[in-house]
């Protein structure tokens, strides 16, 4: 099957050569063709250029994409979407002053979905996590990463990630799985965190493995939830397994949880929100992905990454959603694309690079997602009739969006 689309507008984030992911300086710069033709056969990338570079081709299907745009699809490399039920009331306990960490000492939080988890079954959590996945394919993600860790117990962790594993069989899109079973510490192990961390490494993990459930391992390194110890003795009891670290920091305090993440190599350290001059030097010159989640910042009203300070220190940066039901029920990459330029002062072309070839950076999926290069996969955005590229988050509350392709065919 062999697509022409022909006479885009600007066709965004052409790379002839790919490139893992973009630093510093090189995030202000995004490739791009104007009145170009894209050629896609079955689910990859062929080929691409200038409309005046055409080649004679016989094309099954012929799309005319005048007054439109065209990008990779938003690569999501931190989401909770696998879960039961919702949090609104803490939406509302929030409005009416409690604090995050109240509503946690309170029973909420995390520790609430981890009861509405536990108590759903495995067909429902499936049902009511693939509407999800499909709103947000919709919204333009083309690969995403999802997490367990609202199980807290070895067959509410499971159940989670074979929700994940059915989910990746069943739609196209790239899912990687991360094992987030240190999201918190169960009621049961209140006074006993040292048994829970146990149960992690001794029992959690070795199925997992096992079974192959998980790509990724990840902890939640914060002020009453992981000490840094104890991230490093869990993203090492991983790593032993096969698992990349993919690590929670930074997003209350600064307690030296990004300077474990480079230590252990972790693929990505995400939240983000407190950084430190010394947090910011750790992250220099290592493979360690910095990932923000601005409408996480924006839904709890607490600060936002500090992205121009760490741009500035030639840092790379990514950009996620967070998509989960507590602190940012909303998997739209759209809205975070806009709200980093808006709050975080990116420029378009830094948020752009930020949500697709450094999201696919975050991800592991480098190799096939990101940018328009021959031979990636052929997840695409093409945009409605727009003046630029500018408006995708100059326009923040309209939906932008003509057409999802995914491994070269338009979503329905």
């Amino acid at each position: 099957m062999i697509t022409l689309i022909k006479n885009i507008k600007e066709l965004l984030q052409v790379r002839e050569t790919s490139v893992s992911k973009v630093s510093g300086a090189e995030m202000a710069v995004l490739p791009s063709i104007k009145n170009a033709f894209l050629v896609l056969k079955d689910n990859l990338i062929a080929d691409f250029g200038s409309m005046e570079n055409l080649p004679e081709l016989q094309a099954d299907k012929v799309i005319d994409a005048t007054g439109r745009i065209i990008l990779p699809s938003w690569c999501d490399s931190h989401t909770h979407i696998v879960y039961a039920g919702n949090r609104e009331q803490e939406f509302v306990d929030r409005i009416n002053g409690f604090s995050y960490e109240e509503i946690a000492n309170r029973g909420g939080g995390i520790l609430n979905s981890a009861k509405k988890l536990n108590e759903t079954t495995e067909d429902e959590i499936y049902e009511q996590s693939k509407i999800r996945l499909e709103e947000v394919m919709h919204l333009g993600t083309g690969a995403v990463e999802i997490k367990s860790g609202y199980g807290l117990t070895i067959e509410g962790e499971l159940k989670m990630l074979r929700v994940i594993k059915k989910l990746s069989e069943n739609y196209p899109i790239s899912i990687k799985a991360t094992f987030l079973g240190a999201h918190a510490f169960p009621v049961h192990y209140k006074d006993n965190k040292a048994g829970y961390i146990d149960e992690i490494i001794t029992k959690m993990l070795p199925e997992i493995a096992q079974n192959k459930l998980a790509d990724y391992i990840d902890v939640f390194c914060e002020t009453g939830y992981f000490s840094v110890e104890e991230t490093e003795k869990i993203m090492q009891a991983g790593i032993e397994l096969g698992l990349q670290p993919k690590i929670h920091v930074n997003q209350f305090n600064s307690i030296g949880g990004i300077q474990a993440g480079v230590k252990f190599k972790a693929l990505s350290v995400d939240h983000l929100e407190i950084m430190t001059p010394e947090d910011i030097e750790a992250l220099k010159n290592t493979q360690t992905m910095p990932v923000a989640l601005p409408s996480c910042s924006y839904f709890l009203s607490i600060p936002y990454t500090p992205a121009r300070e760490m741009i500035q220190a030639g840092l790379p940066l990514a950009l996620a959603t967070d998509f989960n039901p507590g602190s940012t029920p909303s998997g739209n990459m759209n809205f975070v694309v806009a709200t980093a330029c808006i709050k975080m002062k990116m420029t378009p072309e830094e948020a752009i690079n930020a949500a697709t070839i450094n999201g696919a950076y975050a991800m592991g999926i480098s190799e096939t997602h990101g940018s328009i290069t021959k031979g990636k996969k052929a997840n695409l955005i093409l945009t409605k009739p727009i003046s630029s590229y500018y408006q995708i988050p100059y326009a923040f509350g309209s939906n932008l969006i003509e057409s999802v392709f995914v491994e070269g065919e338009i979503l329905a």
